[in-house]
Order: C-alpha cells, then structure tokens, then sequence
C-alpha cells in the first residue's frame, strides 16, 4: 500500500459478472480499490478489485441505460449519465444518492466527467449540447455549450481545468473554455465518422480520438492540428481511448472485441491485439497504478489485463459452466472448492488451478455456499434446491443428505470450529444448527429476520453465531441455546451479504 492507494493489485477473477446486459462504461476509484461500472441494464455496480465482488446492491434509479460513469477526484462520489436524461451523483462508500438527479438535457446523456478540482460535472447528450453543473448543488452553470450539430458523446476536461473538449456524432472534436462555454478555435476535423471518445494527454499537450471509422488521431491541443498519421489497427469502429497515466501509452477499444495499447510518440501498436471479450469493448480504464487496464464489454463482463504483457490478469479456472456463487480453502490451503450455479461443486489444487477429480453431483439447482469442516475430511453445501449436503473432501463422494428441513432456498452453511455443528441460513428467514456427525436438526429454527439469510459464521470460541440478512441486519445468537442476543446491528441499507 502507498499513500492509502494499492501498489500491487492481487489476482482476481478473469472476469466479473454481475450486470445483465451490455456494459456501457467502467472507472477505477482513485484509491485503486473500487471499479464502478454503468450499463445497460440501468443500474451501477461497485466491486471489490481484490475479489471482484460487487459490494452492496446494484446502485438503482435511473430509468434509462448508464451510459457512462466517473469518480470525483477524490473518489468519495460517482457521477453517472443517462439515457434517462439525467445526471446522478451517488456516495461511493454507501452507494446511496446524493441529492435530486441534475435535469437539463432534452435528450439523453451519453458522457459525464468531473472537473480536476471536483468542483464542477460537464455532460454531453444526445441533444448536441454541453452542459456545466456545479458538483456540489447540482445546479446547471450558465447556458448549454452549443455548436455540435449532431449528438454528443464524449467529453472531458483539461488537466488544468481551463479547457473541455467534446467528440461528437458530426465527426468532429471541438475544444471549449471552461470558464466562459466559449468554442475555442475552430473544429478538429479529419475523422470521417463519428468520434466516440476523446481525452487529454496528462500533461494536457496532445488530445487523443477514437472513431468509428476505425481509427483514432492525436491532436495538437494548442493549435489544434492532427499529429502524424491515423493510428491503424483495428477492424471495427474505435469506441474508446484512455492515456496512460505517464502519457507515453494510450489504449482504445472496439467493436472487434478487442483492445489495442499504442506508443503515444511514435503511434506504433505495441504487442498483439488484447483478445477475449466475445462482444465490443465499450470501456477502457487503467488501474491507478498503472500496472492493469480494465474493461467493460457487451458480453457483460469486465475484465483485467497485465498492462505490460497484455495477459489477461488472474490465473482463470474453467470447469464450471455458470457462474460461481462460493470459494473456499482447505484449512491446509491445498485445495479450493468451489458452488456453482451449474448445481455442482469443484475440488481444486490451489498450486496449480487443476480440476481434482471429477464435479461433486447431487443438488438440483445452483450451490450458495460451501465450508470445508476444520479437520479438511468433508465438505458441507447449501443450494438453491432447499438442501445441504455433506461430502468427502477426498473422494467427492456424498456421505450425507439431502438434509432438508428449510422450506427454501439454502444461503449459507458453516462448520462449527470443532466441526461437531454445522449451521444453515435460508430464504426461509431461518438459521439451523445440525449435527454435523448424523444430520439431524438440533432444536427449534433460530427467528428474528424477516427475510433471507445471506451470510452466517461461528465465533472463533464455538459460543456464538452472527448472521446477516436481506432485511439489513446483523444478528448475533447463542450456539448453545439458539437464543438471540442483543439487539439487531442496524445501518446497512441494502442486504447484509457477508458476515465473519
């Protein structure tokens, strides 16, 4: 860690899955911690970039697809563009909004950004304007910037704050002053389609273009002339273009699935093609470190790259076939077993990423949660299917259950720290204990939340249970007895979906 920001980023997944339609736009926190991400399914999403876990619920209100996404500089609010009309800024620690959305526009939002000092939001849309907005009252500042005749769909703002430039779907770039809503000069000319994207370099010298004539140019952003040829590369329209962070790289990505890194000087591509995605790349970002670039695609996944070898970053583990609900080590840290919604569960090496032996088989609908008991011997699962399971670790047979006794949904299971118990949350709004050794439910289901059980553990001493649910809060029970104790822990506003 330095200066509060990552240095190094740890391995997570290939890629996050979360949202349920295209992403349309991605940003990394200033932190290096968080990657927000806007899409067409009309919600944000915040994740974890250590696990690639959305953290808290999808940030709902828009109404329209979220075309694009920022963090403030100081990253402790988000601004997003709609193709509602709006603007919202959002809290980026609790997810909630912050104030009334920012209505101005006629037509919908396309490109949001902050200013460098955080004061001020400028937002392109598709009703050809500009607008300025002061961050913090959300009112709009003097009149729209006009002179694109067709839709807006990048800005941004010079490093020193003075200048904002705009690309638009009348092929042209133009540069404005900040201060005034001035056009400054006359308009960039020389793509011959739309110009999806533009940014500064960091030392505000150059600007950098993406089209969807499949280029993308470098502009003198004081005489506003073109330097050098085209970059070439790409098969498909150029949808977006970010700098590095030192400004001697950029980055572009298209609607041929892929991303392209490119020396800033010369404008030679450097390397292959970043390949995987299986649809157009709408956003491109580096990591703050500078080590990693992230991107948003239309197959509604992100993904992390290694900025220099251009590898996709952390080692992927195929053998599911849909998404993994739950991961745990081995208390030995040999293997890790995985649930999935595929309703199977994996046995791992964790040295090498190889499958051991063949899918754990028995539920009939996705797996939630899986524990490994304390002496590494068996494996407890919850599932969708309303039961649990017990296997052994070493040869993936089954050794008991289906225990069903919930009437929904399992959550979450855990073992008890001398593995005597183990402990269930359900849909049902109930926690279990079980005898761990021949299955049975011991005593009456443990009540007081009024909707599912997400997240269930042990205190390490075995005397305690803390659970968290939808109804958004914590609770903490006596193991023996199955007593409540205390009070709910209240303060979430969303579903409590992890507890240790």
């Amino acid at each position: 860690m330095q200066k509060g920001k990552l240095s190094s980023w740890p391995a997570p997944p290939l890629q996050w899955i979360g949202h349920s339609d295209p992403i349309l736009s991605v940003s990394c926190s200033p932190s290096g911690h968080h990657i927000v991400s806007g899409s067409d399914d009309k919600t944000i999403r915040i994740w974890d970039v250590e696990t690639g876990v959305t953290i808290g619920n999808p940030l709902k209100g828009h109404t329209g697809c979220v075309g694009s996404v920022a963090h403030s500089p100081g990253g402790q609010h988000i601004v997003s563009g709609s193709a509602d009309m709006t603007i919202r800024i959002w809290d980026a620690d609790t997810g909630a909004p912050v104030g009334e959305p920012l209505e101005g526009h006629t037509r919908g939002v396309c490109a949001v950004a902050y200013s460098p000092n955080g004061q001020h939001i400028i937002s392109g849309s598709d009703d050809k304007t500009i607008r300025i907005w002061d961050a913090e009252t959300g009112t709009a500042i003097g009149t729209p910037l006009e002179g694109h005749t067709q839709s807006v769909m990048s800005v941004a703002y010079s490093p020193n704050g003075q200048h904002i430039i705009s690309g638009s779907n009348d092929n042209t770039i133009r540069i404005w002053d900040a201060d005034t809503g001035a056009e400054v000069g006359n308009p960039l000319k020389g793509h011959t389609d739309i110009v999806c994207s533009v940014a500064y370099s960091p030392d505000g010298r150059n600007i950098v273009s993406g089209s969807a004539d499949m280029t993308i140019r470098i502009w003198d952003a004081e005489a506003g002339a073109p330097i050098g040829r085209p970059l070439v590369g790409h098969t498909d329209g150029v949808r977006i273009v970010a700098y590095s962070s030192n400004g001697k790289h950029i980055i572009s990505g298209s609607c041929d699935k892929t991303i392209r890194i490119w020396d800033a000087e010369t404008g030679t591509a450097i390397g292959m093609p970043l390949e995987g995605h299986i649809s157009y790349v709408n956003s491109v970002a580096y990591s703050t470190n500078g080590q990693h670039i992230i991107s948003g695609s239309g197959d509604q996944t992100i993904r992390i790259w290694d900025y220099k070898t251009g590898a996709p970053f952390g080692d992927p583990v195929a053998g599911h076939t849909a998404g993994v609900l739950s991961v745990t080590y081995s208390p030995d840290r040999r293997r890790i077993i995985s649930g999935s919604a595929d309703t199977t569960i994996r046995i791992w090496d964790a040295e090498t990423g190889a499958a051991v032996g063949k899918p754990l088989q028995g539920h009939t609908n996705s797996v939630w949660s899986v524990a490994c008991s304390p002496n590494g011997r068996h494996i407890v699962s919850g599932s969708h299917d309303g039961s649990i399971q017990i296997w052994d670790a070493e040869i993936g047979a089954a050794v008991m259950g289906p225990l069903k006794v919930h009437v929904g949904g399992i959550y979450s299971v855990a073992y008890s720290p001398t593995g005597q118990r183990i402990v269930s949350g359900s849909s049902d709004s109930t926690i279990r204990i079980w005898d761990a050794e021949i299955g049975i439910a011991i005593g009456e289901p443990l009540i007081g939340h009024t909707s599912g059980v997400r997240s269930i553990a042990y205190s390490p001493n075995g005397q305690r249970i803390v659970s968290g649910s939808d109804d958004q809060t914590i609770r903490t029970w006596d193991a023996e007895t199955g007593a409540a104790i205390g009070h709910p822990l209240k303060g979430h506003i969303g579903g409590a979906y992890s507890v240790a």
